[in-house]
């Protein structure tokens, strides 16, 4: 690798850290054309836990006051319990106290590398506060607290299907008024629960209804950031991923409509909840003090006619960022893993690549990161040999390029016009062992956002000291070894003309060891086994072209 191309590759590779350690969490919170006013939606809270937990609206005519006018039996004072289901991937808790979840873990999924630490737990609530996945009524003709004590009933898995693992049935009922249903189902081998949300008209005259499904999540103070990683809320609306920094939310916003999901992320995780009607659904984003975010996605609002009842379906997402599991829900939600816009389309095919190297070869995402490398190296064999090509020729016309810019060192444009007719008369392009090298930096940063967000290298281990590749080298060892590599590469390079990027050149290795120290570890690896097929291959073509 010359100079101009070791240049160019760092400088790109100086702006992508720069990036991830001063930009990354700034997430901008872009609001969509169709944003629509504030208005009293996920967050709006009953002002006491009195006879106010039930109000009718104002009255508007005849019918509306037929309404019922006794208040409806009191339930916030009963006494809630909780009602668990086990499957193969999660244990979900759940409190009849809102039908909500009380705690979602992650069976497969550890919060260290140690074998005997937690479960990942994507339910993060405080005491006396609602769960996630609590419903409000606002907008409606009745209001229902979000705390109300359901009834609760299981059901047990379907003898006829395998993949089912149960229900679980959530009633609160109103007499004369209003009933809410909240069906739950569970399926083995998935983490997506379908919900069916059910009001039913009890009383004589037409009901105006329109719901909002809730995520409640907490946030620590005290919880280490991760700069790589974005822990917010996260949407899908009008087809562009909406990220916002919780840190940074002073009001209540909401987006769309056309949301075909919302929910809130970490760097690997995800709680996302799915309308069925992305159309006709918008998303409210509130921040309630001291620091907790809730994320609503409001329904339609229905006239219910006397009896009749209406059904809102929702498909809840609660796992990891898995790119095949997350295709499967076929609403986006393979958007929410933060390969960027533009570099996607590189990264989900070497992630596929990826994920087939390790389950059908070697069931090693460190060397099958060293085989994908290897492959990449095949593919640009033709653009390194020129590269390397160029660089030979341009070594040899050094003595020359010596004497001219002694020969017309107070004359820039002399030496500059010489410089052009001594490539010419030997068919040299001074840019041939650059363009090559630059055509291969897209992939770099492609196969970046591929190690740095797959979860798939979580807790993932290489062989003895590596035992997880989306961290760093613990020991530092693989950066250190890379930067003599780097070392290596310049030394099998011809040098550079001017003192002032000989002097830059003789850094680059320093910088960029530096750099990689606290990069993944499956990164490092793979630019370190990068350079060390490139020395090969330029040691080939040195031999080949002396």
């Amino acid at each position: 690798m010359d100079k101009r191309s070791i240049l160019a590759i760092v400088l790109s590779i100086i702006v992508l850290y720069v990036y991830q350690v001063f930009f990354v969490k700034s997430y901008p919170q872009k609001i969509p054309a169709a944003v629509k006013q504030q208005e009293a939606t996920v967050g709006e809270k009953v002002a006491a836990t009195t006879e106010k937990n039930f109000t009718k609206a104002p009255s508007r005519g005849k019918a509306e006051q037929a309404k019922p006018t006794s208040l409806p039996e009191r339930k916030s004072n009963a006494v809630s319990k909780d009602v668990s289901l086990e499957t193969d991937d999660y244990i979900a808790i759940f409190s009849t106290r809102g039908a909500a979840l009380k705690s979602f873990q992650l069976k497969k999924y550890l919060t260290t590398i140690d074998k005997n630490a937690k479960h990942i737990e994507l339910v993060h609530t405080g005491a006396n506060m609602p769960g996630p996945l609590t419903i409000s009524f606002a907008g409606s003709d009745f209001r229902i607290p979000e705390d109300a004590i359901y009834d609760v009933r299981t059901e047990a898995p379907q003898a006829d299907n395998p993949a089912s693992a149960g229900k679980m049935v959530f009633t609160v009922e109103y007499p004369e008024l209003v009933k809410v249903e909240k069906l739950y189902t569970f399926y083995r081998g998935k983490y997506n629960l379908p919900l069916e949300i059910r009001v039913t008209n009890l009383s004589r005259n037409p009901l105006s209804g329109t719901s909002t499904l809730n995520w409640r999540e907490l946030l620590d103070p005290q919880a280490e950031a991760d700069k790589y990683g974005h822990e917010g809320p996260v949407a899908l609306v009008a087809g562009s991923i909406e990220r916002t920094d919780a840190s940074k939310m002073s009001s209540t916003q909401t987006l769309g409509p056309d949301v075909s999901w919302g929910g809130f992320e970490s760097k690997y995780f995800i709680a996302a909840l799915v309308p069925q009607a992305p159309s006709l659904t918008t998303l409210s984003l509130v921040k309630e003090e001291p620091s907790t975010i809730i994320v609503g996605l409001k329904a339609p609002k229905n006239i219910i006619p006397p009896g009749q009842t209406i059904l809102t379906d929702y498909s809840l997402y609660l796992g990891p960022k898995d790119y095949n599991l997350l295709k499967e829900i076929n609403a986006g939600l393979e958007n929410a893993i933060d390969f960027g816009d533009w570099l996607k389309w590189l990264a989900m095919p070497m992630l596929i690549v990826l994920k087939f190297l390790h389950d059908s070869v070697v069931h090693n995402y460190g060397v099958a990161i060293i085989i994908l490398t290897t492959l990449i190296k095949i593919i640009f064999w033709p653009l390194g040999n020129k590269s390397y090509r160029s660089m030979k020729a341009m070594q040899k016309l050094q003595p020359h390029m010596t004497a001219l810019r002694e020969k017309y060192k107070d004359d820039k444009a002399r030496l500059s016009q010489e410089m052009m007719a001594l490539y010419k008369t030997h068919k040299v392009n001074p840019m041939g062992g650059c363009l090559p090298m630059v055509i291969q930096i897209p992939v770099f940063f492609g196969l970046y956002k591929t190690l740095l967000y797959a979860i798939e290298l979580r807790h993932s281990p290489l062989i003895w000291w590596i035992q997880d590749l989306s961290a760093k080298d613990p020991y530092y060892i693989t950066p250190i070894i890379m930067g003599g590599t780097m070392f290596l590469q310049q030394k099998m390079s011809p040098p550079a003309g001017d003192p002032m990027q000989a002097k830059i050149m003789l850094f680059m290795p320093v910088i960029f060891t530096v750099m990689f120290l606290n990069f993944p570890s499956g990164l490092v690896i793979y630019w370190l086994f990068n350079n060390i097929i490139s020395i090969g291959q330029q040691y080939y073509v040195n031999k080949r072209t002396s």
